[in-house]
């Protein structure tokens, strides 16, 4: 085994991989945290709402065949390419910062995005379901692996579903960083937003961006505990 015992203690070094993965996670969800709320407090000089500024740049792109719905929460937005429905949050939709617009600025990225048939969105729209699947079994399959004798098929197997949340992950980097990209350059060339505002909607897309990278380093140091633990052939003595 890859742990150390101690007297009445049991330690396994693989523990500190899934400890970084969360403290990289929790820096990144306080810092968009804070940079949402710091431009919260800042109205956008035309006083439009979240949904007003997304109902705007997707009528610029000639989108109209797009719902803007309110959820429930905070940042819960997202864009929903099936049903075509774009849900902005209680923090977004009626607000006039300069954050709730830089936020359903991006949003509005996905939609644009779907519209062009942007290829890693496409990607990752199929992986929604092979990645739902294999982060629900992945573990009880190498689990079962263990039990049954360190049964190298079905740890390889729940290792490789694994691999697909891993994969989705990487795949939403691009997709979330793209749309970003679209949303500050909609935003500039529009004039819904001036000058420092753009650089504080800059801010807070940035801040949001960590959260996806944090997402993707946390998953494949997952993994790589996953290959430590259990990629190697036969049963490993303590």
């Amino acid at each position: 085994m890859y742990g150390m015992y101690y007297p009445g203690f049991y330690f396994d070094p693989t523990y500190i991989l899934i400890a970084i993965g969360a403290l990289i996670s929790m820096w990144a969800s306080a810092k968009v945290k804070s940079t949402f709320a710091r431009y919260d407090r800042v109205q956008n000089l035309r006083g439009i709402t979240g949904a007003q500024a997304a109902e705007m740049i997707l009528h610029h792109a000639g989108i109209f065949d797009v719902s803007i719905q309110r959820i429930s929460g905070n940042l819960t937005d997202h864009y929903d390419p099936s049903n075509k429905i774009l849900r902005l949050s209680d923090s977004v939709y009626g607000k006039r910062s300069v954050a709730a617009v830089g936020v359903a600025a991006h949003e509005c990225g996905h939609a644009i995005q779907h519209q062009q048939g942007y290829a890693p969105l496409q990607l990752r729209s199929m992986l929604v379901p092979i990645c739902n699947f294999g982060g629900t079994i992945s573990w009880p399959l190498i689990i079962l692996g263990v039990f049954l004798g360190w049964n190298q098929t079905l740890i390889r197997v729940g290792i490789l579903l694994f691999f697909a949340v891993v994969l989705f992950q990487l795949v939403t980097l691009p997709v979330e960083f793209n749309a970003s990209s679209r949303a500050l350059q909609i935003l500039s060339s529009t004039g819904i937003l001036h000058g420092e505002e753009n650089d504080g909607a800059k801010k807070v897309l940035g801040a949001a961006a960590l959260t996806y990278v944090a997402g993707a380093a946390a998953s494949i140091l997952q993994m790589l505990r996953l290959i430590i633990l259990f990629g190697g052939r036969g049963r490993r003595d303590d």
